[in-house]
Parts: C-alpha cells; sequence; structure tokens
C-alpha cells in the first residue's frame, strides 16, 4: 500500500512494479494503472491489466511521481477504487425487482460532476450506477467527497460497451431513457418502470449508440440563452421530474 502523500492519496494509490502485480492477482478493484512514458512495465503487469479489463495509460513520469506522492515508483502507479464494483446483471435484476431506476453516466469525464450526481442519484433513490469502461472519470477521493459519501450506498458497474449492456437491460424486461435537447418536455412523459436513466457529457451529450436504441428521449425545457443546464443540475431536475410521484410526501 503507498506510504507518502497526503493521507487521502494514501488510501487510492498503489505504486512499484510486484505491488501492482499482486493486487491484480488478488482480484483488488483498479481504477486505473499509469506508466511513465520512459517505463517498461512487465509483461505479466500489462496481461493482467488486460485480463481484469483495467485500463493502462501512459503518462509523464513527473505525474506517476505526483500521483504516488514519492520517486520511488519504478515508473508505475495505480488507482485503487474505494467501492467494489458489481456485475451488471447483479444491477439491472435488483433494479427490475424494486421495479426502479439506475443512473447511466455517458463518458462523464469530470470527476465533481460524477460525484454530485451520484449524491443526487442516492437521494433520489437510485439503485446504482452503470458506468462505462473507457472516458470516464475514475471513482477517487474527488468522487467520493463530491457525492458526500452517497456512492457507498449505491451498486456501481463498469462496462465495456453502455449500448450492449443497455441492450441487455431492455431485454431482461427494463426501459432506457436518455435525458437530451430534441425530445419530448419531460413534463408531458409517463415514465416506465424499471427504467435505465442516461445522462450524457457537457458538449457531447448523450452518445449516438445509445440515443439510437432509447425508448425515451425527454427534453427539460429552458428560456434563458445559455445554450444548456450544466449535467449535475440536468440529472437533479430530471430524477425529480421522473420520481415526483414516486417519492414519499412530507408530512
Amino acid at each position: 500500500m503507498s506510504r507518502g502523500g497526503k493521507e487521502d492519496k494514501k488510501k487510492f494509490t498503489i505504486w512499484g512494479r510486484n505491488p501492482i502485480i499482486e493486487a491484480l492477482r488478488a482480484g483488488r478493484s483498479l481504477e486505473k494503472i499509469f506508466v511513465a512514458h520512459d517505463s517498461h512495465p512487465p509483461r505479466e503487469l500489462l496481461k493482467l491489466a488486460k485480463q481484469k479489463g483495467v485500463k493502462v495509460q501512459k503518462i509523464p513520469r513527473k505525474k506517476v511521481e505526483e500521483l504516488a506522492g514519492t520517486k520511488k515508483t519504478q515508473g508505475v502507479v495505480a488507482l485503487l477504487s474505494p467501492v467494489d464494483y458489481v456485475p451488471e446483471e447483479v444491477l439491472f435484476r435488483e433494479t427490475i425487482n424494486k421495479n426502479g431506476f439506475f443512473v447511466v453516466l455517458d463518458h462523464i469525464t469530470d470527476p465533481q460532476n460524477v460525484g454530485n450526481i451520484i449524491r443526487t442519484a442516492e437521494l433520489f433513490g437510485a439503485v446504482g450506477i452503470l458506468l462505462p469502461k473507457d472516458r470516464t472519470s475514475p471513482i477517487n477521493e474527488t468522487v467520493v467527497k463530491a457525492s458526500a459519501g452517497a456512492i457507498f450506498h449505491l451498486k456501481i458497474s463498469k462496462v465495456p460497451s453502455l449500448q450492449k449492456a443497455l441492450r441487455q437491460f431492455k431485454k431482461m424486461g427494463g426501459w432506457v431513457a436518455a435525458i437530451e435537447t430534441g425530445g419530448k418536455d419531460i413534463r408531458e412523459i409517463d415514465f416506465p418502470f424499471p427504467l435505465a436513466v442516461v445522462v450524457g457529457a457537457e458538449g457531447d451529450g448523450v452518445s449516438k449508440s445509445v440515443m439510437d436504441i432509447s425508448d425515451i428521449v425527454a427534453t427539460i425545457p429552458t428560456v434563458g440563452k445559455v445554450p444548456s443546464l450544466n449535467v449535475g443540475s440536468a440529472t437533479a431536475i430530471a430524477l425529480w421530474e421522473i420520481n415526483r410521484d414516486r417519492l414519499p410526501k412530507l408530512s
């Protein structure tokens, strides 16, 4: 386990070739492995990372050392996940059994946004979160803090393909709703359950492959001159509207 740097960094990073190999062998959840540009990690490390579906990314050695909080990294550092991921089938089955919903984060890379969305999802009763393995923020200390700990109350699943996973959810009896411009006014939609609610990255929005399989495209109406809402704000509005009739009444 890491020994240098700040306390939160110590919880989320390991470095050195053998420690990372052993973490992979032991089945620890790793978010990502970073390798210095001028380093050549052992073939076994790369093989295990591929088998476990852990992404390996080359970055400058200085950045590797900053992440680890030490220069003694052997050119490699890994981000430990603070959560244990569940297979998507587990997330889908519980959502169906509860006739509930989960939130799909379609390639959202900003950890603050990811944490805020997770916090909102938990507050409105989501079963969990579905993430893609690529082009998404790692679940790191920033995400945990922004979620105010809500992440520990949700089932979190990562998949190679959102489209493929959501097709499976639909085959199991679920519905998919994308929150995106150009759809139907969200206030006029009677949402079906069990439901996957998809939100996309700012600028790019929900990806075309996911849009193509969505049963519903829901749009939040706005009247201002700013082109779009922040994805965290849009998610909060959408989840309130989707779950308005399901939320308990205040006494």
